[in-house]
């Protein structure tokens, strides 16, 4: 099951809010470039060029590193938004982000609107899913 058929999913269930806060708390970040930069900075810049890659593998990140490359106050943030611990935001991040990077890089590169409005693209990968 792909990222976003698991968004669809939730949004069915009602976790809609859920989705929402997550691609808020991104953007607050400062988007999925900073992310990325605080990925590359913090060391996994070979973890980050794989999710990039249109023929390699996404390698995946431990919770840990999430953790080691955002830093807690985020991923504490993050949970709040959530109703989780700061360690199951990490858990999270690690299992998901791989998979939202790739759907929105299917050519190597981020599409341009991903930097500017995670929100708005997320919602239109997913209308696209549901409805395309």
């Amino acid at each position: 099951m792909g990222l976003f058929d698991q968004v669809a999913g939730m949004l069915l269930n009602g976790d809609a809010g859920k989705y929402q806060a997550i691609l808020s708390w991104v953007n607050q970040q400062g988007g999925v470039q900073a992310l990325l930069d605080k990925f590359r900075q913090g060391g996994f810049g070979d973890i980050v060029a794989s999710w990039l890659s249109t023929s390699e593998a996404n390698r995946l990140l431990s919770a840990d590193q999430v953790i080691a490359a955002l830093g807690s106050p985020a991923l504490t943030e993050l949970g709040a938004k959530l109703g989780i611990d700061m360690h199951a935001a990490s858990a999270m991040v690690a299992q998901h982000l791989p998979k939202l990077i790739d759907a929105l890089s299917p050519q190597g590169e981020l599409h341009p609107e991903a930097n500017n409005d995670l929100l708005k693209t997320g919602m239109t990968l997913l209308k696209g899913k549901l409805f395309g």
